[in-house]
C-alpha cells in the first residue's frame, strides 16, 4: 500500500457536530454595526469578523458554541484548516469550563492541526481535549486522534499506548481498531493486527486500504493463499470506485 493510501485511511476522526435549527437560515451580523466598510475588506479574511467579535468582548453566553463548531467543520469541508483552528478555539474559550462542548472543540482543533502536518500542537489540543474528560462521547475519538499525531511525531511506543486505549474506551468504534492494527504490524506484533483489523471490518469499515493491510499482515504469517484472495478483493473494491468516479463525469 502507498504511503498515501495508508495517510487517506489513518486520517483524522472528527466530530459530526449537532447542526443547526431547521429555522436557522444564516449569519445575520450587519457590517455597520461593527464598524466595517464591506467594500474595503476582503471575502475571504475569516479573521475580520472574528477579530472584531473579540474587542466587542461578547460573553459567552451570547454564543452559541455548537454554531462555533459547525463553522470550524465548515471550514474543514473545504480544506481551510487554519481557519478552522481558529474557529474551534474560540469556541473553545467560550464553552462552560470542562463541558463536553470545551471538550469537542479541542479534539476538532487537533483534528485541523493534524491536516496542516502540525503535529505538536495536535497532540497537545487532544492532550486537553482528555484531560477534561478521558472517558467521555469524545474520549475515543482523541485517542485514536493522539495515536496518529504522536506517531507522526515520532513516538510511535506512546502511539500504539493511545490506540489500544480508544478501543479499551469505544470497542466499537472501527477507526480505533484500524490504527490499532497499523501500529502493532508496525511492531511485528501481526497476529494481533489482524485481529484488530478483522474487528474494523466487522464494525463497517471495509474498504480497499484495510484490505490491503489486512492482506499485508496475511502475507506476514504465511498465509499466501488468503492474502492472495485479499488482494483480489481490495483490487475489485478499487475498480467499482474508479468506474463510479468516472460515471460522475
Amino acid at each position: 500500500m502507498s504511503e498515501d493510501d495508508a495517510d487517506a485511511d489513518r486520517s483524522h476522526a472528527f466530530s459530526e457536530g449537532q447542526g443547526v435549527d431547521e429555522e436557522y437560515e444564516e449569519f445575520t451580523l450587519d457590517p455597520a454595526e461593527l464598524g466595517v466598510d464591506p467594500s474595503q475588506v476582503d471575502p475571504l479574511d475569516s479573521r475580520v469578523v472574528t477579530d472584531l467579535l473579540d474587542e466587542r468582548d461578547i460573553s459567552a453566553d451570547q454564543v452559541d458554541v455548537q454554531e462555533l463548531i459547525e463553522v470550524g467543520l465548515s471550514y474543514m469541508e473545504i480544506n481551510r484548516h487554519e481557519e478552522a483552528t481558529e474557529a474551534f478555539e474560540r469556541a473553545a474559550r467560550f464553552a462552560e469550563d470542562d463541558s463536553l462542548d470545551e471538550q469537542e472543540a479541542w479534539v476538532n482543533k487537533g483534528v485541523a492541526h493534524g491536516q496542516l502536518e502540525e503535529y505538536d500542537e495536535a497532540i497537545g489540543a487532544y492532550q486537553e481535549a482528555l484531560r477534561i474528560d478521558d472517558d467521555s462521547e469524545h474520549a475515543a475519538t482523541a485517542e485514536t486522534n493522539l495515536a496518529y499525531a504522536l506517531w507522526e511525531f515520532g513516538r510511535t511506543e506512546e502511539a500504539l499506548e493511545h490506540a489500544e486505549r480508544a478501543v479499551e474506551i469505544d470497542p466499537r468504534f472501527p477507526q480505533a481498531w484500524y490504527n490499532r492494527g497499523f501500529f502493532l504490524v508496525e511492531r511485528g506484533l501481526t497476529e494481533d493486527a489482524l485481529n484488530a483489523f478483522d474487528n474494523a471490518i466487522r464494525l463497517g469499515m471495509r474498504n480497499a486500504e484495510i484490505l490491503e493491510e489486512k492482506a499485508r499482515a496475511l502475507e506476514e504469517l504465511g498465509r499466501e493463499e488468503e492474502a492472495q484472495d485479499v488482494i483480489e478483493e481490495a483490487e475489485e473494491m478499487r475498480a467499482e470506485a474508479e468506474e463510479e468516479l468516472t460515471e460522475e463525469f
